[in-house]
């Protein structure tokens, strides 16, 4: 721990020699107005980069990052009195409208956590691991579409939030991560606890900040909030020495901040002709569909208005589950490597692709060039940087799809009302419901064992798809998006781009505490809860009603399917039960919830399923269900990586399981050697 120092001073600039300290023989620096200078690699990540670098046709729209403070804020402080940096941070993210925050203390960020014992505004959820944290900011962030704040201390803590600030960026999540470092006269002398972290993370965030002058963090705090909500969403670090925490300053609320060149690129309104354009080759289509994700979270009310105008079915993304109703006769759920095999049918035969929001991300698109190969593409999208970096379009808009939809909506009202528009796509649309009866999401039954889709089903028929669901990473993440009924934004929350193990129950932390009053489960694999199985702690101690239901296979799922699938099912490392004794569940994951004074169960048998599903719904505050599930089954339809819809995988494995049958819990599980097929709706 660096040495803690009560020493402070009024200091309003810090000497000249106090800079940033940059690996040796870096490349010319970019003149970027943000206090820090940044390296011009890997640019596309740098969002006031990657932005429409085409003038807008619209340009009288205002991006103003002023954000209106209420008129009633009190600050704790006299306007002239002098107070330490550290509770100068604190009342920033007061005036951003921070409640909560998810801190995890140490000797460089001590006194912020001194700041916060002072505040009557934000409360801390103490996680037990500084990655617990961030993936807590992030479901926070994901379950409310606010922005989620995270603090950590220098070196170790600060790598720690690596992971999630590179999740939160690939799935676009406002947040902003908040880290102590070593007093500015240590920086670069490989001091205790030292770590670049400005530098480490530069590329993983959408920008990041090194603060060197204590009266800079009003301003750089009211930045790093705006960056991170504006344009296309994502993560922004504040990195703040110990020396500048101590500091005494009397702040200037009232600075303007420095964002010339990044205003000057965000996208303005659509442009009406191209609006128009759009109209016109949904007009002339005959086999139109939808391709919407995660862009379009904000706008599920528009998004439902124009489905309702123009009658198009609607296929997701991952990302994008539930910002158009899944129970709705006209979704066709999700597409791609594990999607529903009539909706990458419908991609496959359009003739006209309606990309809202998306990105055309591998898992989507598989083969590129036979990925809606008979369709003309229309992609909006907020990052110029997408538009035509995987998928060439026809028409492309780079706006908020949100103003982008309206003007579409306005567009197709006007012209129905003028009965210049008459829109028909019942054919296409039959033509889609017969693929629907004939490919439906279906699973294996294996005697009395429990299917894993089968559970989810049954959480979804009990909760009334109503609830908020996470996941880790794995198979149960792909039946978690196949099974469960997604009706509404923002209830699915989910490491998309990156595919981070571990995030779901911290994750189901964040939702929590942004949404008190919803129920919260965490659908986990085995092997992903296990790699924050600590923040049990968290929920146990802040008394979260989070359920938890593991689907525990005592395999690493998904890996085990692609070794059956495309390498003989030879098992490299994909069993996580004890080897010596694979009669017994392991670990104990009922003993582990009871170390933790968390009420658990677990389950064998689909007859008893759903009372133990429902005693976890029904009982108050945390719940553990552990659901023993068969690992043969496979997470289906699949198109292999880089194939195309002709490829599509529909069928299990002919013939037995390719590994010994294993029995669990002898007397109790037993795993049948022939498999029945279930449908599903």
């Amino acid at each position: 721990m660096a040495a803690a120092t009560n020493n402070s001073t009024i200091l309003r600039r810090p000497p000249s020699f106090f800079r940033p300290v940059l690996s040796p023989s870096p490349p010319k620096p970019t003149t970027f107005p943000l206090g820090v200078p940044i390296i011009p690699h890997r640019l596309p990540f740098l969002p006031s980069l990657r932005v429409s670098s085409k003038p807008s046709s619209s340009a009288a729209v205002s991006h103003s990052p002023q954000k209106e403070e209420a008129s009633a804020f009190v600050s704790r402080f006299g306007s002239d009195e002098p107070r330490k940096g550290s509770d100068v941070l604190v009342e920033a993210l007061e005036r951003e409208g921070v409640t909560n925050v998810f801190a995890y203390p140490g000797g460089a960020s001590m006194e912020i956590h001194q700041a916060l014992t002072r505040s009557h505004l934000i409360n801390n959820v103490l996680p037990r691991h500084e990655q617990g944290g961030v993936f807590a900011a992030e479901g926070y962030a994901r379950a409310s579409g606010r922005v989620g704040v995270c603090i950590a201390t220098s070196g170790p803590g600060a790598t720690n939030l690596v992971s999630g600030l590179a999740d939160a960026l690939l799935d676009s999540v406002p947040m902003v991560a908040i880290t102590g470092q070593v007093p500015r006269r240590m920086i670069g002398t490989d001091a205790f606890q030292e770590t670049p972290i400005v530098e480490v993370t530069r590329s993983i965030t959408k920008h990041n900040y090194l603060v060197l002058e204590v009266e800079d963090i009003p301003r750089i705090v009211k930045e790093a909030f705006f960056l991170a909500r504006s344009g296309r969403p994502g993560p922004v670090l504040i990195d703040i020495p110990k020396d500048i925490q101590q500091q005494l300053v009397v702040p200037d609320w009232d600075q303007p901040i420095k964002l010339t060149g990044y205003l000057a690129r965000l996208p303005g309104l659509p442009n009406q002709g191209l609006l128009e354009q759009i109209v016109r080759l949904i007009s002339e289509s005959k086999k139109p569909v939808l391709y919407v994700g995660g862009g379009c979270l904000n706008s599920s009310e528009e998004l439902r208005k124009f489905v309702d105008l123009t009658g198009i079915p609607v296929a997701s993304t991952l990302m994008g589950l539930g910002s158009y109703p899944c129970s709705d006769d006209l979704s066709l759920h999700m597409l791609g490597m594990h999607g529903t095999v009539y909706a990458n049918y419908a991609v496959d035969k359009a003739d006209l692709l309606l990309a809202f929001g998306v990105r055309f991300d591998d898992r989507v698109t598989g083969k590129l060039e036979a990925f809606a190969s008979r369709a003309k593409i229309v992609h909006i999208d907020i990052d110029s940087a997408e538009i035509g970096k995987n998928k060439q379009p026809h028409v492309s808009v780079c706006a908020d799809i949100k103003p982008a939809l309206a003007g579409l909506n306005r567009i197709l009202e006007n012209k129905m009302e003028r009965r210049e528009l008459n829109l028909d796509f019942s054919a296409w649309n039959e033509e889609l419901k017969q693929q629907k009866r004939k490919f439906p999401l279906s699973f294996k039954t294996f005697g009395d064992a429990i299917p894993p889709q089968y559970a989810i089903q049954v959480l979804d028929e009990l909760t009334n798809g109503m609830a908020i669901i996470s996941t880790g990473v794995g198979q149960h993440q792909m039946w978690a998006a196949q099974f469960y009924k997604y009706n509404s934004p923002r209830n699915w929350l989910t490491s998309g781009g990156l595919g981070a193990m571990g995030f779901g129950l911290p994750a189901a932390v964040g939702a929590a505490v942004a949404r008190p009053h919803d129920i919260v489960v965490d659908i986990d694999g085995d092997g992903s809860f296990q790699m924050n199985a600590q923040e049990l702690a968290t929920i146990r101690v802040e008394d979260l009603p989070v359920k938890i239901m593991i689907l525990n296979n005592q395999h690493l799922g998904m890996v085990v399917q692609w070794e059956d699938r495309f390498y003989k099912g030879n098992r490299a490392h994909t069993y996580l039960g004890n080897p010596s004794r694979p009669e017994k569940i392991f670990p104990d994951m009922v003993k582990l919830a009871e170390a933790f004074d968390i009420p658990a169960a677990r389950v064998f048998k689909m007859a008893d399923l759903r009372v133990a599903i429902r005693t976890m719904l029904d009982t108050p505050g945390p719940y553990l269900l552990d659901v023993i599930v068969p690992h043969q089954e496979h997470v289906l339809p699949m198109i292999p990586s880089g194939g195309a819809f002709e490829d599509v995988i529909t069928e299990g494995l002919d013939g037995a399981n390719p590994v010994p049958k294993r029995r669990i819990e002898p007397d109790l599980l037993v795993i049948s050697q022939s498999a029945n097929r279930v449908g599903s709706g």
